[in-house]
């Protein structure tokens, strides 16, 4: 995935498991409350991998940048 889309998949993710984890806490169901912490933490590690994807991309653009300045 690219970086905007690992971004968005990992806020959906995050939102998701929010409302699974209080849904789970509401019902007292200890798996749903699990479930929902797990996904959130997928979508904290999705959100990552977007924004050091981003943060590579944003480096080489800027080499890239300075290199054809010299040429």
């Amino acid at each position: 995935m690219g970086s905007t889309m690992d971004k968005v998949s990992g806020v959906a993710n995050q939102a998701a498991g929010k409302v699974k984890e209080t849904t789970g806490k509401v019902t007292g169901s200890k798996e749903m409350e699990a479930e929902g912490l797990a996904q959130q933490a997928k979508g904290k590690a999705e959100k990552l991998a977007g924004d050091a994807k981003q943060a590579v991309k944003d480096a080489t653009n800027k080499v890239a940048d300075a290199v054809n300045k010299k040429l």
